[in-house]
C-alpha cells in the first residue's frame, strides 16, 4: 500500500506500507478519497509545527469510503462516505470524563501525533467516522476544518448581540467566520493579504473586511486565527472592557500579554483546541442545507501522486491558496 511520509522538513518520501488488516471489533477499514491540506500540514512540512515529529504521515482532513466494518459497528455500512473525526482520545482521563475529548490528556491527532491519511487505506475506530452519503468526498474532507471554527465560536459563546473581530482570513479564520455568521453576530475581518480580503468580500456580503484597524477597544469578542505571536498579543488592544479573546491559531513562540491592560478591562483569554464529536453531525447538516457553502473554498486541487511537487508552490503568496484538496 502506497503512502507519503514526511521524513524531514520539506522532504516527502514515497513508502510502501503493509496492507491494512481486517477491521476488528469497533473498527472500520476505509479508503482515503480526499485530503484537505491545512496550516498544520504546511507548518509540519516546513518543520515549524511543535507537535509533529519526523517521520510522519500527514493528513487529518479526510473524506473516506468505508470498505469493511468489524463486529459491533452499527452506524456504518460498506460504501458509506464519511468525514473523519481525527482526534483519538483515551475516554478515561479527566478531560474525557468531563466531555472535553478534544483536549484528552493523551490525545493523538491523526497526521500530527500519529500517522494520518496520506495513504491509500487505513483502519480507524468506527465511532470516529461520521457518514453522510449526500456529500461528496471533497466536502467531507472540509468538515474537520469547519469543526475548528465551530468549537472556537462555541468556546466564545458568540451571540447576535456581539461585535466580533476575526484576525486572519485563512482557512481557520474562515471557519470561525462561518459560525459567527450563523450566530448572527456583527463581524469584522482583519486581513493583511489583499487576495484573501477580496475572497471574503466576494463570498461573505455584509462582513466588514479591512487591512488595518485603529488601536481601540471596539469588539466584544476577538478571535486570532493567525498563529502569529505579535498578532496574538495585539488582540488585547481591540477587545472591549469585559471582552473575550480566543486563540485559535498556535505558535511555538511566547505571547507577551500587556497585563495592566488585561486586568483593567477584565478580559477573558481562551484557547480553542480541535473540536468535539457533536460538532461533526451539525456541520454535515449545515452543508447539506446550504447554510455553509464549501465550494468557493477549494481554490487548488491535485492528484495524490502530484502532491510533493505542489507543496512548495502552494506556500507561495502568489499561489492565492484558500484551501487545497488532494484526491486519491
Amino acid at each position: 500500500m502506497t503512502s507519503l511520509t514526511l521524513t524531514a522538513p520539506k522532504t516527502f518520501t514515497w513508502t510502501t506500507l503493509p496492507e491494512a488488516h481486517s477491521p476488528q471489533n469497533g473498527e472500520a477499514l476505509v479508503a482515503i478519497r480526499a485530503i484537505g491540506i491545512c496550516g498544520t500540514d504546511f507548518s509540519g512540512y516546513l518543520g515549524k509545527m511543535p507537535f509533529i515529529e519526523f517521520p510522519r504521515i500527514l493528513g487529518h482532513e479526510l473524506g473516506v469510503e468505508v470498505l469493511a466494518i468489524g463486529e459491533g459497528v452499527t452506524h456504518l455500512h460498506v460504501g458509506d462516505r464519511c468525514s473523519v473525526e481525527p482526534y483519538l482520545n483515551c475516554g478515561t482521563c479527566h478531560s474525557c470524563l468531563r466531555g472535553s475529548t478534544n483536549c484528552c490528556e493523551t490525545l493523538q491527532v491523526l497526521g500530527v501525533h500519529c500517522d494520518g491519511g496520506m495513504r491509500e487505506r487505513m483502519i480507524l475506530p468506527a465511532h470516529k467516522l461520521h457518514p453522510c452519503n449526500a456529500l461528496d468526498f471533497e466536502q467531507l474532507a472540509l468538515v474537520e476544518t469547519l469543526a475548528i471554527g465551530c468549537h472556537a465560536v462555541n468556546r466564545a459563546q458568540v451571540t447576535a448581540s456581539d461585535d466580533v473581530l476575526i484576525i486572519g482570513a485563512g482557512p481557520i479564520g474562515l471557519t470561525v467566520l462561518e459560525f459567527a455568521r450563523a450566530a448572527n453576530a456583527a463581524i469584522t475581518i482583519l486581513e493583511l493579504n489583499a487576495a484573501r480580503r477580496e475572497f471574503v468580500a466576494q463570498n461573505y456580503p455584509g462582513v466588514n473586511v479591512v487591512a488595518s484597524l485603529p488601536d481601540a477597544p471596539a469588539f466584544q469578542i476577538v478571535f486570532d486565527a493567525t498563529g502569529n505571536p505579535n498578532s496574538m498579543a495585539a488582540t488585547l488592544r481591540f477587545a472591549r472592557f469585559t471582552g473575550r479573546i480566543v486563540y485559535v491559531g498556535i505558535t511555538k513562540e511566547p505571547v507577551l500579554i500587556d497585563d495592566p491592560l488585561f486586568h483593567r478591562r477584565e478580559l477573558s483569554l481562551l484557547a480553542s483546541r480541535n473540536a468535539v464529536a457533536a460538532d461533526f453531525p451539525r456541520i454535515l447538516a449545515m452543508i447539506q442545507s446550504a447554510q455553509i457553502n464549501t465550494r468557493p473554498w477549494i481554490s487548488h486541487r491535485c492528484e495524490f501522486k502530484d502532491l510533493p511537487s505542489q507543496m512548495d508552490h502552494w506556500l507561495l503568496p502568489d499561489s492565492r491558496v484558500i484551501k487545497a484538496v488532494v484526491s486519491l
